[in-house]
């Protein structure tokens, strides 16, 4: 195995991104890195880390509804699912 085969540059690893930021968003930002050692773009990856699961639950969930709502998503009730996973028994 040669090793080069396996080695990855950072740019393969990381997308650079640029966002804009409210004043006040951007000094309590500034603030929370200088007391803690920390870099922004240290606490802008644990933000976005953190946050992108609710994000998705939320906007995922949104989409499905509509096409619930349109009819071009199937739906069960529970009492069809009960039966049919055996539960009523």
């Amino acid at each position: 195995m040669q090793y080069n085969e396996c080695m990855y540059s950072l740019e393969d690893l990381f997308m650079a991104t640029s966002i804009r930021l409210s004043q006040d968003i951007e000094q309590r930002l500034d603030f929370l890195a200088s007391s803690t050692g920390r870099t922004k773009a240290y606490y802008l990856r644990e933000i976005i880390e953190q946050g992108i699961e609710d994000m998705e639950d939320y906007y995922l969930a949104a989409d499905a509804l509509e096409r619930v709502r349109k009819g071009q998503e199937q739906v069960h009730s529970a009492a069809d699912v009960r039966k049919d996973l055996g539960l009523d028994d």
